[in-house]
């Protein structure tokens, strides 16, 4: 696969992914795919998009899991709804997610991802250990199937990320790192922080967004790739500076427009194809 292929973000019949459509018609080589509904997760329904992604000649990079009943209406409602670390939902959402990790098997993809949610700050407190305990269960899972489990950055900074990671003791968790997530919840500059990261980052989203004037407390705002305070040219230097060679997936988190959402996307592959070209 050549350095840095273009993906975008897609769902089938959940989630806020654009269709397989738009991949194609933007001609965008890869993908990452929000995992369908439980009741989709068949294996004619695998059989039937690898032949829609092999005949559109797209690859399949992640499967992302995300849970009913998950909201991202403000931090607040992140922290007690999101992920795994929320008490009343995480057994059955870790059983959702080794479903989700068979369906991808079924597939052919050897990553799945998701937000774990808010880990507490906490590493001596209970609820810490409870995350962890379900985090390195779901990891033996998925090496089961000879899949890594990508963690989506956002909610911790760098340095707390890196204590988890190392907490949790398993050598198939990764990260997924979103850069506008840094800014969206106030958790630390996202270059900074990928610097830090470095080579746990085994795919990225392209994403951008805007400071809160409260940052941590309020959202900031997420904008098209290009307008916002992340820097893509900065951005892609510092992923070719840690040795990440892994697809761009483009994610503009717009669902309710899609026309627009469309075009943003449109906007952010001419963008990324630009600085590719000059960065090499």
């Amino acid at each position: 696969m050549e350095k840095w292929p273009i993906g975008v973000f897609t769902s089938v019949d959940a989630g806020l992914g654009v269709k397989l459509e738009v991949a194609h018609e933007l001609n965008v080589p890869t993908i990452q795919l929000h995992a369908p509904a439980q009741s989709t997760r068949t294996q004619e329904n695998a059989n039937q998009f690898l032949k829609r992604i092999d005949d559109l000649g797209i690859t399949l990079t992640a499967v992302f899991g995300g849970f009913e009943g998950e909201s991202y209406a403000d931090i607040p409602t992140v922290l007690e709804t999101v992920g795994l670390v929320p008490p009343e939902t995480r057994a059955a959402r870790a059983r959702e997610m080794k479903e989700i990790s068979d369906f991808a098997r079924l597939l052919g993809c050897d990553v799945v991802a998701l937000h774990l949610g808010f880990i507490p700050h906490d590493t001596g407190a209970p609820l810490y250990r409870e995350v962890l305990d379900v985090t390195q269960d779901l990891l033996d899972h998925c090496k089961q199937n000879n899949q890594d489990l990508h963690l989506e950055t956002g909610q911790e900074s760098a340095e707390g990320l890196l204590q988890f990671i190392s907490d949790v003791e398993r050598d198939n968790l990764f990260v997924n790192f979103d850069p506008a997530n840094m800014i969206l919840y106030g958790t630390g500059e996202p270059i900074e922080a990928l610097q830090k990261i470095g080579n746990l980052v085994h795919s990225v989203h392209c994403k951008d967004g805007t400071w809160s004037d409260q940052p941590g407390e309020t959202w900031g705002s997420e904008v098209p790739l290009g307008d916002g305070a992340v820097g893509m040219e900065n951005y892609l230097r510092t992923l070719d500076a840690i040795g990440y060679t892994g697809p761009l997936t483009i994610e503009r988190e717009i669902a309710e427009d899609p026309e627009r959402q469309k075009a943003d996307i449109g906007q952010a592959v001419t963008l990324l194809r630009e600085l590719k070209k000059k960065i090499g």
